[in-house]
């Protein structure tokens, strides 16, 4: 994986923290994909998102939206996009920053930049899981 030019130790440390979580976080996700049910892709956090309102509530039996992250097969295939997410929050998150459009576009280019092989899109709902998981902590 390649590193943005501001990655640092900091940021290893960062993603040390908080990686077994995550680990643990997208198996369950995994898991409760396979449970008898109607699957709506809904989790902790989406719950409280959408019960204060920074999050729309599909209609119906509607899932939530699915990222590549929770179709992945193995945890190599996520790891990359949380660790950069995590390093992104200790970085540009200083002072409980919010996700916004400045920041997904700061991050949305540098992603870009970065040449790992996925496109934003692709990364996008696993960089912002990390960040919000990591800002969760604080």
């Amino acid at each position: 994986m390649n590193n943005p030019s501001w990655w640092n130790e900091k940021h290893d440390s960062t993603w040390d923290r908080i990686k077994s979580a995550l680990k643990r976080d997208w198996e369950q996700t995994k898991a409760d994909v396979s449970s008898k049910g109607h699957e709506l892709n809904q989790g902790v956090g989406d719950t409280v998102k959408q019960a204060a309102g920074k999050e729309a509530i599909p209609p119906g039996n509607m899932p939530n939206p699915s990222t590549k992250a929770e179709k992945a097969e193995s945890w190599e295939d996520v790891e990359p996009q949380y660790r950069y997410g995590a390093g992104a929050r200790a970085q540009h998150g200083a002072d409980n920053a919010k996700w916004d459009d400045k920041i997904e576009s700061k991050l949305s280019e540098e992603w870009t930049q970065l040449k790992n092989g996925q496109t934003w899109s692709e990364v996008k709902g696993a960089v912002r899981r990390a960040w919000d998981h990591d800002g969760d902590k604080k």
